[in-house]
């Protein structure tokens, strides 16, 4: 088991308020975040920067481990997720994740490749951490 750790720190309230977020690792040290890097693009992150950013490394890895297992050696594996925040019923919710994989795995085939893909979606932790739609659109590369 492992435990990984961050924090946040907001100073003052709602729009004019503003955070910033640290994670053990200190990949992130007071990294700023708050209404203008959530909704207006000013610099800093968001938390669904930083879960897009998760689940689309989890699910990348849980691949490789799975064409690992199935015998296959690398070459490359890219993912990106856009994961989207909607307004409903007076306040915000995470609707979706969106994972696009672009992939070169030689030897392998399309249907052998979309299955093992389908699984580490439906298994990575982050996956199944989300209560929102998932999608996956993917593309092998011979």
């Amino acid at each position: 088991m492992t435990v990984n750790r961050a924090s946040a720190r907001y100073e003052g309230f709602g729009k004019e308020g503003r955070g910033s977020i640290t994670t053990r690792s200190g990949v992130l040290d007071e990294q700023p975040y708050g209404f203008g890097t959530r909704f207006e693009g000013q610099p800093g992150t968001n938390p669904e920067e930083l879960i897009a950013a998760a689940h689309a490394a989890c699910f990348t890895m849980a691949l490789s481990f799975g064409l690992a297992r199935a015998g296959y050696s690398g070459d490359t594996l890219e993912t990106s997720a856009a994961v989207t925040l909607e307004q409903r019923e007076g306040g915000f919710t995470i609707t979706k994740s969106a994972l696009t994989l672009n992939a070169k795995v030689p030897g392998i085939g399309a249907e052998e490749f979309a299955a093992l893909a389908a699984e580490a979606e439906k298994n990575c932790p982050v996956s199944k951490l989300l209560d929102c739609e998932i999608t996956l659109e993917h593309r092998l590369e011979n």
